[in-house]
């Protein structure tokens, strides 16, 4: 859970002392900042991040409503709660109509317990929220990275990535050359130093990298580290900075905020997630710029250097896993244990995260299963094909009650040889799709058969007669994560007919397609075989 960090607007410190006692009592100690007139709480106000203000009625020079207003203007939706010696029941519904979280007697503190533990667990929601978009940003982020094939395209995927990762006011992106730090790129609200190159000592990055660990500055102006003349004419006043690799670093990653900000625990793991990930990703941009030499060469080296890329996805797609499950998990345990129960925005939150939660599963499932199929060896057997097809097309029918009568057309005498677990992995993605895209047809109808072509080995194939494509985007149906078909309209991860493709190449064969937009696709495909149908037309 968080720490809760207050801005207390009180100028008698026994009563502040008894309020801190009380607020500690039913939960974690907050982290306290003191204001004691108007120009303390103005400093304050601007120099501090804080989830909730604590206040008197009247401080010298401040009356608290006018206080609640100012915070108002400057931090919309930052609870405020009166801590008053006030009794006046009139002032007491003034506040609440002017917007007051709550109003706590100074002679009831035992009232502030409650109020505070609902701060905080609204400031817990927003903070597993974050984390949920953030986790899936990441996923977006490592599904880039792993298709990045240039330095300029990593630049350009994690300069941006590591500055929306945390919604920093600015981000660099910093390479080691020799003994100076090169910073290569930078997304920021101002200028920083793109371009240039600073000796390692000299600059936080090569802290990071000569320390291998994170480098967290709350104030560059009060950390020895900073050389606050090469600071002094950006926008800079807290960092965070991670090295790129834990063994001999070779680059590291910043976050930059315009105003006094401790990066949390959470910003320092995902940045330094991002940095883990790009690691990988220049170690893969390295081996694939060497695998494009080998190509030429054609020799047995190549196939060890694929496999080497396959086994990076795999790992990629595997890591994300353990932060997913406690995503899920926290999310059930705000959901069933929180009394009283969630409701209203907070309850929309938290299944929020647990819905993207399950999208994030589903695309790493998907991920996971395009690896096994892109590494798995064809083992050759007899494979009654349309069996197989009426066995996927009965399962979808039996899950599908909400569905209305839907024509399904089989040859289920036809057979072939090849694998097959993966055949039936191809068979149901094929059929799945058509499935999903006549789900808005009237009279849907979905059909396999085989054709045979004139001296040309035996074509298969699945149409439908449902929502189809245009076919001027068809060279993208096989891309991983390319959809022609929005989200809302179908859902989906862009992957399956990858895993088709990948199942019919081992095959030896190819895959296309026919359509168009309102009447439906055929899927055709060949396999490695010359056996005929024994049906088809």
């Amino acid at each position: 859970m968080s720490t809760l960090r207050i801005l207390h607007i009180e100028d008698d410190s026994n009563d502040a002392e008894l309020i801190h006692r009380a607020a500690s009592r039913q939960a974690e100690a907050p982290s306290w900042t003191m204001a004691d007139s108007r120009t303390a709480f103005l400093v304050a106000l601007g120099d501090g991040e804080y989830d909730a203000v604590l206040s008197d009625s009247r401080v010298p020079g401040l009356d608290g409503q006018e206080a609640m207003r100012i915070v108002r203007e400057r931090h919309p939706g930052l609870p405020f709660i009166f801590v008053s010696g006030s009794a006046d029941p009139r002032w007491v519904e003034q506040c609440f109509t002017l917007g007051a979280y709550d109003c706590v007697p100074k002679d009831q503190l035992w009232h502030l317990g409650p109020a505070l533990k609902g701060v905080l667990t609204a400031v817990e929601n927003q903070r597993l929220a974050r984390l949920a978009r953030a986790h899936a940003l990441l996923v977006e982020i490592v599904t880039q990275l792993s298709l990045a094939r240039s330095l300029d395209a990593i630049v350009d995927i994690v300069k941006t990535a590591a500055r929306q990762l945390n919604g920093a006011d600015g981000a660099t992106f910093v390479l080691r050359d020799g003994d100076l730090c090169h910073y290569v790129a930078e997304d920021a609200i101002g200028p920083l130093w793109q371009g240039k190159r600073f000796p390692l000592r000299a600059c936080i990055s090569g802290w990071a990298m000569a320390e291998r660990q994170a480098a967290v500055v709350p104030d560059i102006y009060a950390d020895p580290r900073i050389p606050v003349d090469a600071y002094r004419p950006t926008f800079v006043k807290s960092l965070v900075m991670v090295p790129i690799r834990a063994e001999a670093p070779i680059g590291a990653i910043g976050n930059y905020w315009a105003r006094p900000h401790e990066a949390s625990p959470d910003e320092v793991s995902l940045i330094q997630a991002l940095a883990d990930s790009t690691s990988l990703a220049l170690e893969n941009l390295e081996l694939y710029q060497s695998l494009e030499r080998r190509v030429r060469e054609r020799t047995q080296r190549l196939q060890e250097a694929n496999e080497e890329l396959e086994a990076f996805s795999y790992s990629v797609s595997h890591d994300l896993r353990a932060p997913l499950r406690a995503l899920q998990g926290y999310a059930d345990l705000l959901l069933g244990q929180i009394e009283p129960p969630l409701e209203g925005q907070a309850l929309s939150y938290v299944e929020r995260i647990r819905n993207s939660a399950q999208r994030m599963h589903l695309l790493i499932e998907d991920l996971l299963n395009l690896s096994r199929v892109s590494r798995a060896e064809v083992r050759s057997a007899p494979v009654p094909l349309g069996r197989i097809a009426m066995e996927i097309l009965t399962s979808l029918r039996n899950t599908s009650s909400q569905r209305g009568d839907v024509q399904i057309v089989v040859d289920e005498s036809l057979a072939t040889e090849g694998d097959p677990g993966l055949l039936r992995i191809a068979l149901e993605n094929l059929l799945a799709n058509a499935w999903k895209y006549t789900g808005k047809t009237q009279d849907a109808c979905i059909e396999f058969f085989a054709e045979k072509y004139p001296g040309s080995k035996t074509v298969y194939a699945v149409r439908d007669n449902g929502a189809g494509f245009d076919m001027s985007f068809a060279d993208e149906l096989f891309q991983a994560f390319h959809r022609l078909h929005t989200e809302a309209e179908f859902p989906g991860t862009g992957i399956g007919l990858t895993i088709v493709q990948r199942i019919i190449q081992k095959h030896g064969g190819r895959i296309w397609a026919e359509a168009a937009p309102g009447a439906g696709a055929c899927f055709r495909f060949t396999l490695g075989v010359s056996s005929p149908p024994t049906a088809g037309r």
